[in-house]
């Protein structure tokens, strides 16, 4: 049975071991788009040095999939990574976020809008341009010209709630306008392609639970369309 985003969250999140430096973002989004349910856990991992993953999929209205990644070790590193696809036939961006706690010192926000299209440059005037660039993403190329990249400790990550906000606040608005119902998943297969050759992802787990097992989760779960 389908869980209700919402309510998947209350209940992971009242459990006290489940400490989470990114249970307000998770919150915002269960709030805009409170249609998105849990449907499966695809993976659950532990490695011998106490690092965990899980791999989960969500699903709503006008989203074909909503694919997330948990990883954490209990001490310092906490990684939530989602790409929210849309249902297709309206060229609609996805929506992804890397939020990555490293370490006690460290940690790097990513949101964007990420347009399946080859070299087709989302932008609007109504959030921020990206005044830099930033290896692994290349704005013009799936990702927008408003790609919002911060690095900050993690006492300050509430700090960027409110824009996290607005962003996924102009997501739903476009949303609702289009209100897509297309299940297409071939549109999805060059943007998959390119996020395999560029994501550090792959690299990061196979360094933490083993090349073989990781490569098939980057192929089944993580880029599928591929």
């Amino acid at each position: 049975m389908n869980i209700k985003l919402w309510d998947y969250l209350k209940y992971y999140t009242m459990n006290p071991k489940n400490h989470d430096l990114w249970v307000n973002y998770k919150a915002v989004v269960a709030e805009i788009f409170p249609d998105i349910e849990y449907v499966e856990r695809h993976a659950e991992w532990t490695n011998d040095k106490g690092v965990n993953l899980t791999a989960d999929l969500y699903s709503g209205e006008y989203f074909i999939k909503s694919r997330q990644v948990e990883i954490w070790d209990n001490k310092f590193c906490n990684i939530h990574n989602n790409i929210i696809y849309p249902k297709t036939g309206s060229n609609l961006p996805c929506f992804g976020m890397d939020l990555m706690g490293m370490n006690e010192k460290r940690v790097v926000l990513v949101f964007d809008f990420q347009h399946p299209v080859e070299n087709y440059l989302f932008s609007t005037d109504k959030l921020p341009k990206a005044d830099g660039t930033y290896r692994f993403f290349e704005p013009g190329n799936h990702f927008s010209e408003n790609i919002y990249v911060r690095y900050c400790l993690p006492s300050e990550v509430d700090e960027h709630l409110p824009m996290f906000r607005k962003y996924l606040e102009f997501y739903k608005e476009m949303i609702d306008e289009h209100k897509p119902v297309g299940t297409d998943t071939t549109q999805y297969n060059d943007f998959d392609k390119y996020m395999i050759r560029l994501d550090p992802i792959s690299g990061y787990l196979a360094s933490r639970f083993g090349k073989e097992k990781s490569e098939t989760l980057i192929k089944e779960f993580f880029f599928s369309y591929a």
